[in-house]
């Protein structure tokens, strides 16, 4: 967030530096799902701006790429012509607009108003701030803190929906504060028990309030190398290094937005909600391409805290559909993020205006081999004492895509890791910094700390950090060797073994193919272990298999604990299963709907499934939600380890044989 108010302070100079930059950099598009372009975005802004749709106060919401039908796509050849179509949310004077602007030909095709609250504009993160700083009763009660509005900043944040009646109509966020720190953590001081609620739509301060002022943390908690080295007297002795180097160049080329490495081949752009969109992934069986997925990437993100107090039980965020994982991507740093040897990206994103912005170095693509065989063995009766026999085995190498998106005080890590065995990883870390509030406690020994710390840990003096729910939805467009897919349940299921026999108990494989996406949803149950299956009854399995990939959840599994009526909940009912499986359509792009501003659950993956559509030999697409829950601790203060969890779509009977023999010995 502080990278997001350094931008805003900059304000049109910044604005203009990243769209010149943009321009400078960009290509003409040359791929059917390429993301719009720098002069893309711009030509949108004047087609509106000739058709009358289009003025001083027009703010651009969202400016995404309409993709061509799956088959046209797949049709496609280089070189020849292809559609560039876009799709718009707009907002002026209150009315929110959804246009459909075709690039080639210059027209805007639709037109139309929307009743549903876009995602959340830079300038309303200013205004906000700005009106909450403004407000008597916030300088009031800063006052009662002995502060004064010029030290604090404040930090606009999504209230939410929770059904009542003082809502309705609304576009509201709420506003806490924090000292302006003094050292590098924005996050440090917070001003507990007072907060403004603002109306975006009138912005008006809408109500303030306070519960009581708490001790402001005395400590900076600065994490750069001069502030650690200076708290703790001296940073770690200097070490040798243990880099990855890749000698000789990589061996992936990155033309026209594909990749292709190894086996894989795959297309790369960056959306301004979901951030990284994969598609058309194909792994290479001797010399024939074979589809996998035709898309993969982020659908929604919800983090709801766990803290009933009036300051905290609201924070319910939709990461993704609120504030946009593509606009928030960060670059990334050579060395530290990804290694020197990566090749970077840049992405373009639409500023309010409808202009270009690019991020640097917004994407990193690099290959690692991460010390492990491939695979191995080592044949014991092939050894004589005059001639031993080294174990036979390959070196894994992985292709990782990667990418970071700073929401607020978390910052994010999405990984796609392709394997030479044909495996799909998708890993989420989650680092950056706790989310704190004031407390009176300095110490567990506290008579305070016992109340203080019910719904969170006291992590430094006068800080508690609530504890609170990650959970990540990837939609997974899987198209495993063609569009028409089944989805089968392998339950692994104990059986009695024949009479006669000294063993008593063994288990078997049960298969359970739901027909309908209700009979689909599918909870993890440790007790009753099985394995998610896609397959293609007409697909080349080798062996009269039907060819497949199982979706393999590992131990990213995160279980709600929460009430499937409680309000945040109805607007993200994906996380009461971990798996769920829709016909396609493409308009059901995001498990939290069309609009998570202030939604009431009326559009989402939830009431997409209740269709119950056939799933049987379908184009289909699965959910998927990962996560942990936090229990906060010490150790996750001033800045959190990175914590890494994620889960793996596995070949199964899709290739011949094991398609990591053919890598050669390192």
């Amino acid at each position: 967030m502080k990278r997001l108010l350094a931008r805003l302070a900059a304000g049109a100079l910044v604005a203009s530096l990243f769209a010149a930059s943009a321009q400078a950099t960009e290509t003409a598009p040359g791929h059917p799902l390429d993301a719009l372009t720098g002069s893309e975005m711009s030509r949108l802004v004047t087609i509106l701006k000739a058709d009358g749709k289009f003025g001083a106060s027009t703010r651009v919401h969202t400016a995404d790429l309409i993709e061509p039908a799956k088959d046209d796509v797949r049709a496609w050849k280089p070189g020849t012509p292809f559609a560039r179509k876009a799709h718009l949310e707009v907002s002026d004077g209150g009315a929110v607009h959804q246009a459909e602007v075709d690039l080639n030909t210059g027209k805007v095709l639709s037109w139309t108003a929307v009743t549903g609250e876009p995602a959340i504009l830079f300038e309303e993160f200013m205004g906000a701030t700005d009106k909450a700083l403004a407000d008597p009763r916030m300088v009031a009660g800063l006052a009662k803190r002995n502060l004064k509005p010029d030290q604090v900043f404040c930090l606009p944040l999504t209230a939410g929906n929770f059904g009542t009646p003082a809502e309705a109509g609304k576009r509201l966020m709420n506003v806490p504060c924090y000292v302006r720190p003094t050292e590098s953590n924005f996050y440090a001081k917070p001003v507990e028990g007072l907060f403004a609620t603002i109306d975006l739509k009138t912005s008006g301060v809408v109500n303030v309030t306070d519960t009581g002022a708490l001790p402001v943390p005395a400590d900076g908690w600065g994490y750069t190398p001069e502030e650690v080295a200076k708290r703790l007297g001296a940073l770690r002795p200097e070490s040798r290094p243990a880099r990855l180097e890749q000698k000789g160049g990589p061996n992936l080329t990155l033309a026209n937005g594909m990749v292709q490495w190894d086996i894989w081949r795959f297309h790369v752009r960056a959306d301004k909600r979901p951030g990284v969109v994969l598609s058309m992934v194909d792994a290479n069986d001797g010399n024939a391409w074979r589809p996998v997925a035709y898309q993969m990437n982020l659908s929604e993100v919800f983090v709801p805290y766990m803290d009933p107090d009036k300051g905290w039980y609201w924070r319910t965020y939709m990461d993704s559909g609120e504030y946009g994982f593509g606009i928030f991507l960060t670059p990334l740093r050579k060395g530290v993020d990804c290694p020197a040897y990566a090749q970077f990206m840049p992405v373009t994103m639409p500023q309010d205006s409808g202009e270009p912005m690019e991020i640097p170095d917004a994407i990193c693509i690099f290959e690692r081999n991460i010390g492990d065989p491939a695979w191995r063995h080592y044949e014991v009766f092939a050894q004589s004492p005059d001639k031993p026999v080294p174990a036979e085995g390959r070196p894994a190498t992985e292709l990782v895509v990667r990418s970071a998106s700073e929401v607020g005080n978390y910052d994010y890590l999405i990984d796609y890791i392709f394997q030479q065995d044909g495996t799909i990883r998708i890993a989420v870390g989650a680092t950056g910094l706790d989310a704190v509030k004031g407390a009176a406690a300095t110490s567990m020994k506290d008579p305070t700390a016992a109340a203080e710390t019910r719904f969170g840990t006291l992590i430094a003096p006068n800080l508690v950090a609530p504890f609170h729910s990650h959970y990540f939805n990837f939609r997974l467009d899987l198209d495993v060797d063609g569009p028409r897919n089944d989805f089968m349940r392998m339950k692994l299921a104990s059986t009695k073994t024949p009479a006669g026999l000294p063993r008593t108990s063994m288990f078997t494989v049960t298969h359970d193919m739901p027909m309908t996406e209700k009979a689909a949803r599918t909870r993890i149950d440790f007790n009753a272990p099985s394995m998610w299956h896609f397959s293609n009854h007409a697909g080349a399995g080798p062996l009269g298999h039907d060819a497949g990939y199982m979706l393999m959840p590992g131990g990213s599994a995160v279980t709600s604990l929460l009430a499937s009526d409680d309000p945040p909940v109805k607007r993200n009912p994906y996380i009461d299963y971990q798996l769920w499986v829709t016909q396609y359509n493409a308009d059901e792009r995001y498990a939290g709907g069309h609009h998570a501003v202030m939604s009431d659950g009326k559009d989402t993956l939830g009431t997409w499934a209740d269709k119950n559509r056939p799933l049987g030999n379908r184009d289909i697409v699965a959910w998927y939600t990962l996560g942990f829950h936090h229990i906060t601790r010490t150790e996750d203060w001033p800045v959190m380890p990175t914590h890494w969890f994620s889960f793996s779509l596995m070949p199964y009977n899709f290739f011949p044989h094991n398609p990591a023999l053919s890598v050669r010995p390192d």
